[in-house]
């Protein structure tokens, strides 16, 4: 008698616990980008250096202002975005940032962190990382295309790729 109520509670836990495993929230995804600089590691900081100057460097940012600590970004579209640094190292040429709230009509993640490194490369270039973690936009277990992890990645990469590309433009005195 005990083994057939036993079985059903087994049977009904399996199914529940299978539904869980199957339901999470979205994990991080990642965007790292490189770019390699013909100028020096002071020339490159004195560009990338600038938080809140990311206008001056990054074609898809309209306007921006703020300090070294939190800066508000004006995207192409119109679109605000407001970060907040989380470690500014001038010394080591790098920064950690965050954004604050996320505004889905800007770029569709809900939130990411962001480090940009300034290293010596190879005879005598400079090397600019520029890498995040991000969450999509929707965080639901079925989020529509425009709120996916491919949108988000897609979204900063090509934010990354624009301002790597400005940097590099400014440094080697060709903008």
């Amino acid at each position: 008698m005990k083994h057939t109520l036993l079985f059903p509670l087994v049977l009904v836990a399996g199914v529940l616990l299978a539904r869980s495993a199957g339901a999470h929230g979205p994990t991080p995804q990642k965007v790292d980008e490189t770019v390699e600089i013909k100028a020096s590691p002071a020339a490159v900081w004195a560009v990338a250096g600038d938080f809140a100057g990311i206008a001056k460097w990054d074609a898809e940012i309209k306007a921006s202002e703020g300090s070294n600590k939190k800066r508000v970004m004006t995207l192409k579209n119109g679109e605000k975005i407001e970060e907040e640094v989380d470690e500014y190292d001038a010394a080591r040429m790098t920064y950690t940032y965050r954004m604050l709230d996320p505004n889905l009509k800007a770029l569709p993640a809900s939130s990411y962190s962001a480090t940009l490194v300034v290293t010596p490369g190879a005879q005598g270039t400079t090397q600019v990382q520029w890498y995040a973690r991000v969450y999509r936009g929707d965080t639901g277990n079925e989020p529509p295309d425009e709120l996916n992890d491919e949108a988000a990645k897609t979204a900063l990469s090509q934010l990354f790729k624009a301002g790597l590309q400005g940097i590099k433009a400014k440094a080697e005195g060709k903008s």
